[in-house]
């Protein structure tokens, strides 16, 4: 598990130095098509240091801002809470996670923040009334288990990275393929630069998405059931998470590897997929049944 955490922890800084180097050239080509001259490369250096440091510490507000979540109350959320607290002993965590609640119609949970001293438990409102108090306790001790192995830090950074960038060039090749130009030569350096951000996007998001091995999965399902002792109420949860086709308007494709199970209906059973950022249920059923 430390080997992980370790991992986790270099990877991350990856992430961020690819991160920096990317938003630089991107912003460096926008300022050099604006003829902003030697000040370019200053300002887009500034701009992805920035922006980095930003998404680094301040990842868990943008993520929970994005979902529309909110903090879970002793009145409205008294039994999330009794089990959070229940699972902090077992757990061995030494800080307690803040708990939110997001409002949607598809019961699922994720785990967000820059360390375990500033993590963050979000579930959703169907989440809640449609998994027993058990499957409920096994779905957290899922989440804190994420937490406590520093996939929270990788998550969360890519989540805010992989999404700035592609907002930063969908925004600004749309800019620049349909900008006026009196030059025919500008015409084409706007497009042929509209080009290379889209390219540079998606390849961007692809190559952040096989930083998040699917194995860390595996390992919160093992950590909820060392922090519960109960396999059969995590099977059970993720069964029914699996059968449930509700949509999830607020999930989108950076945010997908944040999620216990993908909120993309279908797309976790495909479990050859090079890209997925999920194993297959069924997979981790079995896993989960060779720990009994």
């Amino acid at each position: 598990m430390y080997e992980d955490i370790t991992k986790n922890k270099i990877k991350t800084g990856v992430i961020i130095s690819i991160y920096t180097i990317v938003v630089t050239l991107i912003i460096y080509y926008i300022c050099y098509a604006l003829n902003f001259g030697i000040y370019s490369i200053i300002f887009a250096l500034i701009f992805s240091i920035a922006s980095a440091w930003g998404s680094y510490y301040y990842s868990d507000r943008i993520i929970l801002s994005l979902n529309g979540a909110r903090p879970a109350t002793e009145e409205e959320n008294k039994k999330l809470i009794n089990i959070l607290d229940g699972l902090m002993v077992s757990s061995g965590l030494t800080s307690r996670p803040r708990l939110y609640i997001m409002e949607s119609n598809q019961p699922n949970a994720f785990a967000t923040g820059r360390n375990p001293e500033n993590s963050v438990i979000c579930v959703t409102t169907a989440l809640i009334e449609k998994l027993n108090y058990y499957e409920l306790e096994a779905v957290i001790a899922h989440e804190m288990g994420h937490i406590k192995n520093y996939d929270i830090r990788l998550s969360a950074v890519l989540t805010v990275m992989v999404g700035l960038v592609i907002i930063l060039s969908d925004f600004f090749s749309r800019a620049f393929l349909w900008r006026d130009s009196d030059s025919k030569s500008s015409n084409g350096l706007m497009v042929l630069i509209s080009l290379i951000l889209l390219l540079l996007a998606s390849v961007f998001g692809k190559l952040m998405k096989l930083a998040i091995s699917r194995k860390r999965e595996f390992m919160a399902d093992a950590s909820s059931v060392e922090f519960t002792r109960n396999p059969d109420a995590l099977i059970s949860a993720l069964t029914k998470l699996e059968s449930s086709q509700e949509p999830m308007e607020q999930a989108n494709n950076s945010t997908e590897n944040m999620y216990i199970v993908s909120p993309f209906k279908g797309k976790q059973k495909k479990s050859t997929n090079w890209f997925s950022t999920h194993p297959s249920i069924e997979d981790r059923i079995e896993a989960i049944r060779k720990l009994k």
